[in-house]
């Protein structure tokens, strides 16, 4: 049993309210426990942080440039053991863990180009002896709440980006899976980072109250439910703070009947049952064109049959747990009303435990066809293994389905015309679209975001808006006029002719 505490400061700090449990999915034991910040220690932390900005705003883009590259390697060196703390803690498979790492190694990449990406703009003579130029600047300290399917991963997107700015930072991870935030902490301290620029504190909602109203933190960025998002959003920019909440999901995918259906039902099977389903850019819905249904469910049911669910860190695991039992039996219980309700259980993972694993948050890979769009297997961002299979006639009854649902994430289309994946990609009102691709996360230098009930903000999370959302323009109008009594110079351009002169 361990004892999860806070950074502060450049720090290891203890205090609490509470204690939450940590537990390790696949085997159901407690293993650990996180303390609950109180309100006094969370605002001790965004007073490091303050206090940290004076000094790290000025530091310049060289020496933030050398840190950050040093920070990477160092995130490189310890994938594995970040990614064994996340199987530990989180459940998913070690493949995918390291996956994670892999993503927030691309961000940190991105922004060791710093230099360049808040280089201004310079207008020479804008009027007669008159300049004018444009920068950005750091905005202050700024709060981040991640959620605990991807504690790695999640605090990427956001901590190396403000820092790269020049802002400080107060990193709230999820209390289920809490230990990678503090080896991150650590890692960026390891790589010369001052103390107090980077700080981390657990708890739970309490302690997010304090960040949402404290009047020293300027920005807020939460990965997390939509619920939970638009509260944030409505608190935080009620109290004069910048916002980006990416919420909730319900992502499609559509199957044309020209697509090649053995590639589709394979990417689909990866995208709804890769870590669990607990994944905000999962595929838990394809709709399939009538045409071909049978034969694509055919062909996912024997692919998801195939599936190894297992503790995550063994060898050959494709699937690991549920992170909290909870959350296991509210998956299980939306398919067992899907089922009451008239829907078919083609698949059904309820109940599944691996061998030796029986007290361990497992269900498996589940697959159900004839949902209706008023269920909640359907209306609901279930977060688990559970793929819904709705039957169309054609595309544009397709988009009109993911036109009907509010969440508007991603969506994917899987088709060999150009042309439906053209109308496709207009037609539908989200933020992230893929073309034979199953999980269009962008890369580092595009922005990740959502639309509609997906995303609250204005400003999408990493690349160019990520750099926007953390910095502040500011422009300069400068005229140098000469002394009293001293006549301005009259110009003459290079390669100009005297005439034209």
């Amino acid at each position: 049993m361990y004892t999860v505490s806070h950074y502060i400061n450049g720090r290891v700090v203890t205090g609490h309210r509470a204690l939450s449990p940590i537990f390790n999915p696949a085997t159901g034991e407690q293993i650990g426990q996180a303390e609950n910040a109180t309100a006094d220690l969370v605002a001790e932390a965004i007073t490091a942080a303050k206090d940290a900005f004076a000094v790290w705003s000025q530091v310049s883009l060289g020496r933030r440039t050398a840190i950050l590259f040093k920070f990477r390697e160092l995130l490189a060196a310890h994938t594995d053991e970040l990614a064994a703390i996340v199987t530990r803690e989180q459940g998913k498979v070690l493949a995918d863990a390291a996956g994670e790492v892999g993503r927030g190694l691309d961000v940190v990449e991105y922004v060791c180009g710093i230099p360049e990406l808040l280089k201004g703009e310079f207008s020479m003579q804008a009027s007669t002896g008159l300049d004018i130029y444009s920068f950005r600047e750091p905005i202050g300290v700024c709060a981040g709440v991640t959620p605990f399917n991807f504690p790695v991963m999640c605090p990427m997107w956001m901590v190396p980006v403000a820092i790269a700015c020049g802002n400080t930072f107060v990193l709230k991870p999820a209390k289920a899976d809490p230990s990678a935030s503090l080896l991150i902490a650590k890692l960026f301290s390891e790589a010369g980072l001052p103390d107090g620029v980077l700080n981390v504190v657990q708890g739970d909602r309490h302690a997010v109250k304090v960040l949402e109203t404290h009047p020293d933190v300027r920005s807020l960025s939460f990965v997390g439910s939509t619920a939970v998002g638009k509260e944030l959003f409505e608190i935080g920019t009620a109290h004069g703070k910048r916002v980006q909440a990416l919420s909730g999901a319900k992502n499609h995918g559509v199957v044309l009947a020209d697509a090649d259906l053995e590639f589709a039902a394979a990417n689909a099977v990866a995208a709804a049952f890769g870590a669990a389903g607990e994944r905000c850019m999962a595929l838990p819905v394809i709709a399939v064109q009538q045409a071909v249904a049978d034969q694509f469910l055919d062909l996912v049911v024997e692919k998801a049959k195939a599936i190894k669910v297992a503790d995550g860190s063994a060898p050959g695991a494709d699937m690991g747990a549920i992170i909290t039992a909870a959350e296991r039996d509210r998956i299980e219980q939306i398919v067992t009303e899907a089922e009451r309700d008239g829907a078919l259980v083609v698949l059904d993972g309820r109940g599944f435990r691996p061998s030796g694993l029986e007290s361990g948050f497992f269900t498996g890979p589940t697959i159900l066809d004839n949902v209706r769009l008023d269920q909640r297997a359907y209306t609901e961002e279930i977060f688990g293994p559970v793929l819904v299979v709705i039957r169309v006639p054609d595309l544009q009854a397709a988009i009109d389905l993911i036109r009907g649902n509010p969440y508007g994430n991603g969506a994917a289309i899987f088709t060999a015309s150009g042309a439906a994946a053209r109308e496709f990609a207009r037609a539908i009102p989200v933020g992230m679209i893929g073309v034979n691709v199953p999980i269009p996360v962008p890369v580092a230098y595009h922005s990740f975001g959502g639309w509609r009930d997906s995303f609250f903000g204005e400003t999408h999370i990493y690349g160019p808006e990520g750099v926007a959302f953390f910095t502040e323009a500011k422009v300069v109008t400068q005229r140098w006029p000469k002394a009293r009594g001293q006549q301005q110079p009259t110009f003459h351009f290079a390669g100009a002719s005297s005439a034209a002169a």
